[in-house]
């Protein structure tokens, strides 16, 4: 079991900056792969970026060259910079953490783009 707990989220307008953080309970390097998902209103979450234990990246298109996933291993904590905000990019953005087969998630931090 791993608890993941996320920080930083807030309203900011377009163009704006915000840095997101998930604190895990585990050693990070015992984590296959660790995530950012949002999800809108009325819509399904999705995938937003992903570190895997070896630092490979991978972003959703929408996201690329604006978002960038990070880690801190001595902090066991794992950041999303966000640049260049949109207004949609509003959403709640959940933090996900895979072991094994099993993924475990944050309770979430609303992030709101004001245009």
């Amino acid at each position: 079991q791993v608890q993941l707990v996320e920080s930083g989220g807030g309203l900011v307008q377009a163009g704006g900056s915000l840095r997101l953080s998930c604190v895990t309970s585990r050693n990070i390097f015992s984590i296959n792969t660790m995530g950012w998902y949002r999800q809108a209103p009325g819509k399904q979450r999705d995938l937003v970026a992903v570190l895997t234990s070896g630092g490979n990246t991978n972003y959703a298109d929408s996201v690329k060259g604006r978002f960038t996933i990070s880690r801190d291993n001595a902090k066991n904590t794992v950041y999303l910079q966000m640049d260049s905000l949109k207004p949609e990019d509003t959403a709640v953005y959940y933090c996900n953490a895979a072991i094994g087969f099993a993924h475990h998630w944050g309770q979430g931090t609303q992030v709101t783009v004001s245009s």
